[in-house]
C-alpha cells in the first residue's frame, strides 16, 4: 500500500503561523460516518454476538429469498425481500453482550491451520442507489469456496465481518458440501463470532483429510462510506451525483465483502462476477471474460464475468463499479488502462500516469528479471480513498492527487507524488503479490522494499530529477526521527505479537515504510546492485505464487554474495542485517580523528529515556562506512564491535573526515571537535567540496546530536551559517526541517523575534537569487531540485516577514481573487497560506468557494491546507467542525485537515481541544483500525513542550483507555516521551539559543 502521507515540497512558512513544515503533511483517515450512521448503527449486527442457529433449531426473521433478490435491510439487520428461491428465515437473535475470551478457536484470531483454500466463486451485487426504505446503500453476494482439509476437524473457521447471511434450506447461514463425492458432515450451528470476526460452523462429524470441500453462502453488507472492504465513494459531475462501489481489502478488510479465509498465507484463484447498472462498467483483477445483459428480480443489469486470476492473497482483491472513462495503450502485450472521472480523462489527466507506467513496468521487468506477471495494469483514480494506493493485483486504486496530474494546476512535488508512487505500486506487483509475505510482522520487507525501488523506478522514468537522491529527506530523516524514540519498535516483530486488526493496522507507519527502505538502500549500497538484484532475482523465481519470511531473502542475498569474486562482508548477510532489523534505532558513530578511534552507541533523542525494550544484540550492529578525507574517497571501513580503533581515520589540523557519503548508511555520524571545526571551516569557504547530500547531513545529524546532548546546540546552529552562500535545495530543506523543531518550541516564547531575524537574514541572499532568475518570479527554474528550492526561499522569506516576499505574495493572491489572474502551481501553496493568513473572512471564504467547486483533486488539496493558515480563531473552529461532515471535507482529508490546523500556532490548542472532546466519538466512529490514529496524535501534540501540556496529555491517555486509541496506542506514549524531551530541551538551551540568535544578528 503506497503511503498514506508525504512530505510535501511546497512547505508553506508564514511569520510564525504554521510550524513543523506546516501542511506538509498529508494523510489518510476515515472519519466518522456522517448522520445516516445514527441508522447504519443498527445495520452493523456483528458489534453485538448472536445465538447459533441450530439444525433443530427454527430461525427467526421473515422469509427472504436469495441474495440476488431485492433486499431491504430492516433496522434489526434483517434481510427481507421478494424471495426467487425457497423461503427462508433470516437470524437476527437477541444482543447478549460479549463474551469473555476463551481458548476456543474462534476466540483466537488466527486461522487454524486445518483448512486451505483452492478457489471461490464470488458474484457481488453492489447498489448504487438508496434503499428506498431505510435510505442505505447495500450490496448483496454469493460465494463459495472450495478448499482442502489438510488436518481432521469438525469446525469451519472463515472470516467475515459486517455481513448478514441468508439462512439457508439447511437452516443454518451456510451450505457445506464435498468435491469428491462422498457425504459432507452437516452443519449443526453457525454464527458469528463479532470479536475474531468469524463465520463459526460447527459440524456433526469430522472433515476427511486431503478430501476437498465447498462451502457456499448468501449474504448482504452495507455498501457504506467507511472506505475499507467494499465501499462506496461518491462525488459531483454537472450537477449530478455519482457513486462509485470499490473496494480496500488491505490488511483485513476482504472479509467486510464475502466471507473468506483473510490471511495473506491462504492464496487462493477468484473468480469474480460483478452485477452492475447498465451504464456503468466493472473492473477487477482479472481481464474481462464477458459482460451480458440479463434480468434479475425484474431488473435489467450487466452481468460481467472476469477471467480467474493468479493464485493470490485475498488483501490484493478489488471490485469495482463506475461511471468512468479511461485511457490506454498496449505495450509488449500488456494492456495498460488508466480509469477516472470523465472530465478527468477529458482534460487528460490521465496522460502522465499513463505514459510513465509502461517505462517503469520494462524496468521492473529487467529489475527482477521476470516478465509482468499479468495481461493488464489498470490503475484507477478514486475520489474517496484512505491510503495512497493500493497495488491490487492488476487493478491498482489511487487517490485523485497520487494519479491524476494536469499542468495547469500540479506542480512538480504532485507531478514526483505521481510517479513515486506509480513507481511504489508497480513495484509490488513482482514483491508482495508474486511472492508474498507469509504474515503481517514481516509486513515491514514488502512496503520497505517498495519504498525503496520506488525511487529507482521514478528515476528510470524522469532521469533528470535525481529522486534517487531525495530519498534522504523524505524517508532516512522521517525514520530517524521516530526510530530516535525509546518508545520505537523493530522492523520485524514476532507473529504471536502481531495478532488483531489493530495491531495490524499499527505497522502501517514509518518504520515500517521509511525504516525498511533506508535499511534496504543501505543493504544493497554494500552488497552492490548488481548482487542485490541476482539474490532478489532467484528469491522471486524460488517463491512465485507463494508466501515467504523475511529470512528467505537472506537466505538468496547470501548465495549471490558467495558467488560474487568482489564483494567482502565482515560476516554473513544474515548477522549483519539482523542487527538492523530484530531491534529498534540506530547507532551514532563517533570517530575521533586525533586518536582513530571509531566507536558507536544507541542514538535516543532523549539520553535520559527509559529504554524497556530488550535487544539481542545489546544495541551494536554490524555498521558499513563509507568515508572521504579532504573529499577524496577512501577504502570502506566495518565496525563490527562496540569500538575500533583505525589509523587510516586520523586526521591532521588542516584534515578533515567525513563519514557516511551520500548517507547510504542508517546511522548518524559524530566527530571530534576539531573535526567538526574544520567541517564548519570548508562549509563556509568552499561548501561544494563536500557532496550535496552530506551537506544535508551534516546540518541533520547536527541538530539531533544536539537534542541528544551528545554536542552543543549552538554548534548544530553554526552549521546554519553558510546557507547564506547555499542554493542547493536539499542542504536548505534539511536546514528548514530542523528550524521546524525551533518554530514549535519556541514559537510562543522571546526566542521567536531574534530567530526570525536570523533566519531573514540568511534567506534574503536567496530570495533574491531567485528573484534575479525568474524574473521577479513571474516564472520557475527549469530543474526539479531548483523548483522546490525556489518554492522554500518564498516560504521563508515570507515566514520571517521579509517585505519583498509579502508584496510579491499579495499581488498574486489579489490577483486571482480580483483578476483571476493564475498562479504558477508551484507557488500556489505559498501564495494561498500567505493571503488567507493575511486576510479576514473575505479572504477564507473565497477561498472555500474555490476549494468546494474545484475539480482539481491536486488544486483542491493545496486549498483546503491553505485554509488552515488563517489567523482568525473563529475561522478554525469552524473548519474543524468542517472535518466531521463529509459533505464539507471528505473523510480521507480530515485527518490532513486537523493537522493542518494544529500546526498554526494560534490553531494548535483549538485543534488538541477539539480531539480531546471528541476522541470517544472519533474513535468509535472511524473505527479502531485505522492506521491514521498515530499520525492524528503525533500532529496534534508536535508542540507539545510544557508540564501542563504533559499534565494534560497524560490525563488525555487516562480518560480514554478504556475507549482506546487503536493503531495510535503506541503514539501516544512516544507523544509523551517527546514532551518530556522537549520540556528538558528547552529548560537546557533556551537561553543559549537566545543568546546566539542575538549574536549572530546583523546590524541593519
Amino acid at each position: 500500500m503506497g503511503k498514506g502521507f508525504f512530505i510535501s515540497k511546497t512547505v508553506v512558512i508564514v511569520g510564525g503561523i504554521l510550524a513543523a513544515g506546516a501542511l506538509a503533511t498529508i494523510i489518510a483517515l476515515s472519519v466518522v460516518y456522517s448522520q445516516e450512521k445514527a441508522k447504519n448503527d443498527s445495520f452493523q449486527v456483528l458489534t453485538t454476538p448472536e445465538p447459533p442457529v441450530t439444525a433443530t433449531g427454527t430461525p427467526t426473521g421473515t422469509p427472504t429469498g436469495t441474495a440476488t433478490g431485492t433486499p431491504t435491510v430492516t433496522p434489526t439487520g434483517t434481510v427481507t425481500g421478494t424471495p426467487t428461491g425457497t423461503p427462508t428465515g433470516t437470524a437476527t437473535g437477541t444482543a447478549t453482550g460479549t463474551a469473555a475470551p476463551s481458548n476456543k478457536p474462534w476466540d483466537k484470531y488466527r486461522l487454524p491451520k486445518s483448512l486451505v483454500p483452492d478457489h471461490y466463486n464470488v458474484t457481488l451485487w453492489p447498489r448504487l442507489t438508496p434503499n428506498e426504505t431505510t435510505g442505505l446503500y447495500i450490496f448483496t453476494g454469493e460465494s463459495s469456496v472450495e478448499f482442502e482439509c489438510v488436518e481432521e476437524t469438525d469446525l469451519i473457521l472463515i472470516h467475515s465481518n459486517k455481513l448478514n447471511y441468508t439462512i439457508r434450506e439447511n437452516g443454518q447461514r451456510a451450505v457445506l458440501t464435498s468435491v469428491n463425492g462422498e457425504k459432507a458432515p452437516s452443519i449443526t450451528k453457525s454464527w458469528r463470532r463479532t470479536e475474531t470476526q468469524y463465520l463459526v460452523l460447527e459440524l456433526d462429524g469430522k472433515l476427511t483429510k486431503n478430501s476437498m470441500y465447498r462451502l457456499s453462502t448468501i449474504f448482504t453488507g452495507e455498501l457504506a462510506d467507511d472506505l475499507g472492504g467494499l465501499y462506496r465513494s461518491e462525488y459531483m459531475e454537472n450537477g449530478v451525483k455519482k457513486v462509485v462501489a470499490t473496494t480496500q481489502m488491505q490488511p483485513t478488510d476482504a472479509r467486510k465483502a464475502f466471507p473468506c479465509f483473510d490471511e495473506p498465507a491462504m492464496k487462493a484463484v477468484f473468480h469474480i462476477t460483478l452485477l452492475h447498472d447498465n451504464g456503468t462498467m466493472a473492473l477487477s483483477n482479472g481481464m474481462e471474460k464477458s459482460s451480458t445483459n440479463i434480468t434479475r428480480d425484474n431488473q435489467e443489469v450487466l452481468q460481467t464475468v472476469f477471467e480467474p486470476t493468479e493464485k493470490m492473497s485475498t488483501y490484493l482483491l478489488a471490485f469495482i463499479v463506475c461511471d468512468y472513462d479511461f485511457l490506454n495503450n498496449t505495450i509488449d502485450d500488456v494492456l495498460i488502462r488508466i480509469f477516472a472521472r470523465k472530465p478527468a480523462i477529458a482534460a487528460g489527466q490521465g496522460d502522465y500516469a499513463l505514459n510513465i507506467t509502461g517505462p517503469i513496468l520494462k524496468f521492473f521487468e529487467d529489475y527482477y528479471n521476470s516478465s509482468y506477471p499479468l495481461p493488464k495494469s489498470d490503475q484507477i483514480a478514486l475520489p474517496d480513498f484512505n491510503a495512497g494506493a493500493m497495488e491490487n493485483w492488476g487493478l491498482i486504486t489511487y487517490r485523485e492527487t497520487a494519479l491524476l496530474y494536469d499542468e495547469s494546476f500540479s506542480s512538480n512535488s504532485n507531478k514526483e507524488r505521481i510517479a513515486t508512487i506509480i513507481g511504489h505500486e508497480l513495484a509490488h506487483m513482482w514483491f508482495g503479490n508474486l511472492v508474498t509475505l507469509r504474515w503481517w510482522n514481516d509486513l515491514w520487507l514488502n512496503e520497505g522494499f517498495a519504498s525503496y525501488v520506488e525511487y529507482l523506478g521514478a528515476n528510470n522514468a524522469e532521469p533528470l530529477w535525481n529522486v534517487t537522491d531525495l530519498m534522504v529527506l523524505a524517508d532516512v530523516h522521517r525514520a530517524f526521527g521516530v526510530d530516535a524514540l525509546a518508545t520505537s519498535h523493530p522492523l520485524s516483530s514476532k507473529e504471536e505479537d502481531i495478532q488483531t486488526p489493530a495491531q495490524i493496522n499499527e505497522l502501517f507507519d514509518a518504520i515500517s515504510y521509511s525504516k525498511g527502505a533506508s535499511v534496504l538502500r543501505m543493504l544493497s549500497d554494500f552488497l552492490t546492485e548488481d548482487v542485490f538484484k541476482q539474490g532478489l532475482q532467484t528469491y522471486l523465481d524460488e517463491f512465485k505464487y507463494n508466501n515467504t519470511v523475511y529470512r528467505d531473502l537472506w537466505d538468496h542475498l547470501q548465495r549471490a554474495v558467495e558467488k560474487s569474486d568482489t564483494v567482502q562482508l565482515p560476516n554473513t548477510t544474515h548477522n549483519i542485517m539482523n542487527t538492523w532489523v530484530l531491534q529498534m534505532g540506530y547507532p551514532v558513530v563517533t570517530i575521533n580523528t586525533t586518536t582513530g578511534m571509531i566507536s558507536q552507541q544507541h542514538f535516543l533523542l532523549d539520553p535520559d529515556s527509559n529504554v524497556t525494550t530488550p535487544s539481542p544484540y545489546n544495541y551494536e550492529w554490524i555498521v558499513p562506512i563509507k568515508w572521504m578525507k579532504n573529499g577524496e574517497t577512501q577504502t570502506p571501513l566495518w565496525l563490527t564491535s562496540k569500538s575500533a580503533t583505525n589509523e587510516s581515520v586520523k586526521a591532521s589540523d588542516s584534515d578533515w573526515v567525513l563519514a557516511n557519503i551520500d548517507v547510504v548508511g542508517y546511522y548518524r555520524v559524530n566527530y571530534d571537535q576539531g573535526n567538526w571545526q574544520r567541517l564548519l571551516h570548508t562549509l563556509s569557504n568552499n561548501h561544494e567540496l563536500i557532496p550535496v547530500i552530506n551537506r544535508a547531513q551534516i546540518v541533520d545529524d547536527a541538530f539531533n546530536l544536539a537534542r541528544a546532548k551528545i554536542i552543543p546546540t549552538v554548534l548544530a546552529l553554526d552549521t546554519t551559517k553558510y546557507l547564506i552562500n547555499e542554493t542547493e535545495y536539499m542542504p536548505w530543506e534539511s536546514a528548514l526541517d530542523n528550524m521546524d523543531f525551533f518554530y514549535l518550541m519556541f514559537d510562543r516564547s522571546e526566542v521567536y523575534g531574534p530567530m526570525q531575524q536570523y533566519l531573514k537574514q540568511q534567506v534574503t541572499e536567496l530570495f533574491n537569487h531567485y528573484t534575479e532568475t525568474t524574473d521577479n518570479w513571474a516564472s520557475v527554474p527549469e530543474g526539479h531540485m531548483d523548483q522546490y528550492n525556489q518554492v522554500n526561499a518564498l516560504s521563508l522569506a515570507c515566514r520571517t516577514g521579509l517585505p519583498e516576499c509579502l508584496t510579491v505574495v499579495k499581488t498574486k493572491f489579489n490577483d486571482w481573487m480580483e483578476k483571476d489572474v493564475p498562479i504558477h502551481p508551484n507557488l500556489r501553496s505559498v501564495v494561498y497560506c500567505n493571503g488567507i493568513a493575511a486576510g479576514d473572512a473575505k479572504e477564507w471564504d473565497f477561498a472555500w468557494s474555490k476549494f468546494k467547486n474545484t475539480t482539481i483533486a491536486s488544486e483542491a488539496e493545496k486549498l483546503r491546507s491553505a485554509l488552515a493558515c488563517t489567523t482568525q480563531p473563529w475561522l478554525l473552529n469552524r473548519y474543524l467542525e468542517y472535518t466531521l461532515d463529509a459533505d464539507m471535507i471528505r473523510k480521507q482529508d480530515a485527518t490532513a485537515t486537523i493537522i493542518s490546523i494544529a500546526s498554526n500556532v494560534i490553531g494548535q490548542s483549538l485543534a488538541w481541544d477539539f480531539v480531546r472532546t471528541r476522541w470517544s466519538y472519533i474513535f468509535n466512529q472511524y473505527g479502531g483500525g485505522s492506521f491514521s490514529f498515530s499520525n492524528l496524535i503525533t500532529g496534534v501534540t508536535e508542540r507539545f513542550s510544557t508540564e501542563f501540556e504533559l499534565v494534560q496529555l497524560k490525563q488525555f491517555k487516562a480518560d480514554n483507555a478504556e475507549v482506546g486509541f487503536g493503531s495510535g496506542t503506541l503514539a501516544i506514549d512516544q507523544a509523551i516521551e517527546t514532551t518530556g524531551s522537549n520540556i528538558k530541551w528547552i529548560a537546557e538551551n533556551k537561553q543559549n539559543v537566545l543568546d546566539w540568535f542575538n549574536a549572530e544578528i546583523k546590524p541593519q
